[in-house]
């Protein structure tokens, strides 16, 4: 019988002889990866689970958007910025985030 022949029915039989199952999970509402760069975020994507021979695989179907990640200034950063460039804490956290953390680039951009 050729694959294009096989009705839903035959093929969850043949899985199931393989030792295969495959599911849905139903209303998935998203699903986050996260990464050090930031965040692939899929909304209402469609999952899928397969077990075989005892491993486990997810399958994800949808359009992923990615939120990159919010940069973390040390507080250390932000005081030394501000003693260097002589303003406050808030100007020179606002500069070191303009800056993505480059102290020397925050410090140059306060000073001008």
């Amino acid at each position: 019988m050729l694959p294009g022949n096989i009705n839903p029915r035959q093929m969850k039989a043949m899985m199931k002889k393989l030792g295969m199952n495959v599911e849905q999970i139903e209303d998935v509402q998203s699903i986050v990866i996260k990464t050090p760069k930031g965040n692939y975020v899929f909304d209402a994507a469609e999952v899928t689970v397969m077990t075989m021979q005892g491993s486990v695989s997810y399958q994800i179907q949808g359009n992923p958007r990615f939120e990159a990640a919010a940069v973390e200034i040390p507080a250390e950063d932000i005081t030394m910025v501000a003693a260097q460039a002589n303003v406050s804490e808030e100007k020179a956290k606002a500069a070191l985030v303009a800056s993505k953390g480059d102290i020397a680039e925050a410090i140059m951009q306060l000073a001008s």
